[in-house]
């Protein structure tokens, strides 16, 4: 594989080069999203930009996105999932780390395949998620 088939082909990316660029995607979108919606102080900002930009809720969110996913999407998000980074998350749970990478992992792709639609309704189904959670009966 030379260099300018992986650029053009997300196929042949390894999964933590897709989370890669996926992980930029989603923290520029969610931050997009924030400043679009009168946010602008940049301690507002990173405060606000924690409750959708961390691994238990792009966890939380990886598992909505399940009965969405043809089964490309499916394995893109296995691979992410799945793969070995090397690193002990901090503060948080593995199960939730990994998905979280799934997740990033699938956004990078569906991102450098100009999937805009699919990316479109992931982070519409996060904005319903993070902005209304269902009410605790506790």
């Amino acid at each position: 594989m030379n260099k300018d088939q992986a650029v053009l082909n997300p196929e042949l990316l390894p999964a933590l080069t897709l989370a890669y660029i996926g992980d930029a995607v989603y923290e520029l979108w969610v931050r997009k999203h924030l400043v679009t919606q009168g946010c602008i102080r940049v301690n507002t900002l990173h405060h606000q930009a924690i409750k959708y930009v961390n691994a238990a809720a792009q966890s939380e969110l990886a598992g909505r996105l399940a009965p969405l996913l043809d089964d490309r999407e499916m394995q893109i998000f296995k691979k992410g999932r799945n793969a070995k980074s090397g690193r002990q998350p901090k503060n948080m749970e593995m199960i939730d780390y990994r998905r979280a990478t799934g997740l990033e992992a699938l956004v990078g792709y569906l991102y450098l395949l100009n999937k805009e639609d699919k990316l479109e309704q992931i982070f519409m189904i996060l904005l319903e998620m993070i902005e209304n959670p269902p009410a605790d009966h506790s």
